[in-house]
């Protein structure tokens, strides 16, 4: 399975398009989501169960919409896996809530079970666009920990990140150097990106995954191809407005904060008003 340079794909990078290549009733959707996560849990699970979750049509133009995929292992593992091409600037904070309902939705009502039954959950975001953590390094696994004494709680919740803008180095290696992971990454990094073509096709050939994922990608037809692409632009137009509303909200907090901390100072009123408008 091979593309050309002349070849125009839909970035899988949309949050639609990728929950559709990964989400679809086909032996090739269902394999690849099973090594997607196998690769970033690290460890071998077959994916038995996707969670619906979509919101009703008429909520379509809802700012937080999030085309995530929830499922569950063969052995219970609860995971949540999402695309965001322009996260928002509150990620952090919304990953750690959506990890701790993943967790606590499990039951363990009964008199036979005990906390020792819940099972491992595992929120994965795969972002896009804008790099959270100032290191460099691409893939971050989080856990509970006690960072005084560096001592894990070894709980059984965990948030994986996936930093695709920091691919520059990665992306030069040779396929063969890379590991399965960063194979994911530059796929679905550069898939659209026809100078690195001949890259992209190489790791198709050599990781059956991404090789079940491009077949479910091809296998669009022109009026899914073009339903993604319209309502990847209603959601991108979201995002602005969702980062815009964001931005001015934090500017009247700042402008609050600066507010008390002029009357904390102890100047007058007049004073406080002079500075404040200036």
């Amino acid at each position: 399975m091979q593309f050309s340079e002349t070849d125009d794909l839909i970035d899988i990078r949309y949050d639609n398009v990728f929950k559709a290549v990964f989400t679809k009733n086909t032996p090739e959707s269902k394999g690849a989501l099973s090594r997607l996560v196998s690769t970033l849990i690290k460890r071998d699970v077959s994916i038995v169960a996707i969670t619906a979750n979509e919101p009703p049509i008429e909520n379509l133009r809802d700012r937080q919409i999030r085309f995530d995929i929830n499922c569950k292992a063969e052995s219970g593992e609860r995971i949540n896996v999402e695309m965001s091409l322009n996260p928002n600037p509150f990620e952090p904070v919304r990953l750690e809530f959506h990890a701790g309902k993943l967790f606590i939705g499990q039951d363990i009502r009964g008199s036979d079970k005990n906390f020792n039954d819940l099972k491992e959950s595992y929120q994965i975001a795969i972002l896009a666009k804008k790099r959270f953590f100032a290191d460099d390094v691409v893939f971050h696994a989080f856990e509970y920990y006690d960072p005084e004494h560096n001592i894990s709680l070894n709980g059984k919740s965990r948030i994986i990140t996936v930093e695709l803008s920091k691919l520059d180095k990665i992306v030069k290696k040779p396929v063969e150097a890379m590991s399965q992971a960063e194979q994911w990454a530059v796929f679905f990094q550069y898939l659209t990106d026809k100078a690195k073509r001949e890259k992209i096709n190489q790791i198709i050939e050599c990781q059956e995954g991404i090789a079940m994922a491009t077949e479910v990608l091809i296998g669009f037809t022109k009026d899914e191809i073009e339903y993604y692409h319209q309502e990847s632009i209603l959601k991108y137009e979201l995002d602005l407005q969702s980062r815009s509303a964001y931005d001015r909200q934090q500017g009247r907090q700042e402008e609050k904060q600066e507010v008390i901390n002029l009357l904390k100072s102890g100047k007058s009123l007049e004073q406080i008003i002079e500075e404040y408008e200036k």
